[in-house]
């Protein structure tokens, strides 16, 4: 355990940077899901189409493959990113597909009287979607995207393929300098547990502030 309090600087830097990876990629995520899942709900047929064959697709291949492609395989066409920037990019477009499928449940969820009764006020369909539908089907959504975000905390030690130094890349390179595995990776283990908790605290926290109101 030595080893493990020696290091210990040198690992919560690879925790800040799974954090930071995970903060963003939720984030950018969240973004591409309510768009794709409005697409798929309230789009043309274009939009629908499109919006169907990008979930198919992400949910249909694994995360490591999609970030080896965006880091390694975008170069093929004069595209080159940071290690970093790559498994950002990735892991928002690996999630947005994930939170699309939850927000257009949500979203179904929600009764279609309150749209008709919106537009029956005045408001346009983008009105209503935006003012009504929306606040309530983020309080429908809030338990499984925390799962779903519980989730991409733990994928983050995917990007370790392409040296990002996040938390499993540092415990690596401590066993590569060490030759001691059942301490670090031990330690790493109850790093992630924390990191999870602490998200599933966050959240079950919100989830119950919604639904005060």
């Amino acid at each position: 355990m030595n080893i493990v309090i020696e290091n210990l600087p040198f690992l919560f830097k690879g925790a800040y940077y799974t954090l930071l990876i995970t903060i963003i990629s939720m984030f950018f995520g969240l973004i591409i899901g309510v768009l794709t899942a409005i697409a798929r709900l309230k789009g043309n047929r274009l939009l629908q189409g499109i919006s169907r064959v990008y979930v198919s697709i992400i949910r249909g291949t694994p995360p490591l493959v999609q970030i080896v492609i965006v880091y390694y395989g975008l170069v093929d066409y004069g595209i080159t990113l940071g290690p970093l920037t790559a498994a950002c990019i990735a892991l928002s477009i690996n999630i947005g597909a994930y939170v699309s499928e939850t927000f257009r449940g949500a979203i179904q969820a929600i009764p279609s009287g309150q749209t008709e009764a919106a537009l029956a006020t005045g408001m346009s369909e983008q009105q209503a979607v935006r003012r009504i539908i929306l606040p309530q089907a983020i309080r429908v959504a809030i338990p499984p995207l925390g799962n779903t975000f519980v989730g991409m905390l733990k994928e983050t030690s995917l990007v370790s393929v392409i040296a990002v130094t996040e938390l499993l890349r540092s415990a690596q390179l401590l066993v590569a300098q060490y030759y001691v595995y059942m301490p670090i990776y031990l330690s790493i283990g109850v790093m992630y547990w924390i990191m999870s908790t602490g998200f599933t605290f966050i959240l079950n926290k919100v989830e119950k502030r919604l639904s005060v109101y």
